[in-house]
């Protein structure tokens, strides 16, 4: 602060700089990390990036019935909804402070829940 108790606002932009920064290198981060959910005993296996896009999905063949495809379906979405609460427990980790900082409860960032 000034004398007088008036905030420094050139100091008060570069903090909100290096908190935008800081924000930007988190999303580019979450974007590179992957994380794998899994269902039935992770005869399927549902791998998503940080921010949610599914990349890879690994089917047992064991999972495979020709005459019960609604059960692998089933575990299908099941995969992919266990990866997708990974990746979000990891965004309110690593982007939840940076995002308070910069403006309170919600990110303000497109498809993130938070």
């Amino acid at each position: 602060m000034i004398p007088g108790g008036q905030p420094n606002m050139q100091q008060i932009l570069q903090q909100a700089q290096q908190m935008q920064q800081d924000l930007v290198k988190a999303q580019q981060e979450l974007a590179e990390t992957k994380v794998t959910g899994s269902a039935g005993g992770e005869l399927v296996k549902a791998t998503v990036t940080g921010g949610g896009d599914l990349v890879g999905l690994v089917i047992d063949p064991a999972a495979v019935d020709p005459e019960d495809t609604e059960t692998l379906a089933d575990l299908v979405l099941a995969a992919v909804r266990d990866a997708n609460a990974h990746a979000q427990k990891l965004q309110q980790e690593r982007l939840g402070p940076l995002t308070q900082a910069l403006g309170g409860g919600g990110s303000g960032i497109p498809g993130l829940p938070f």
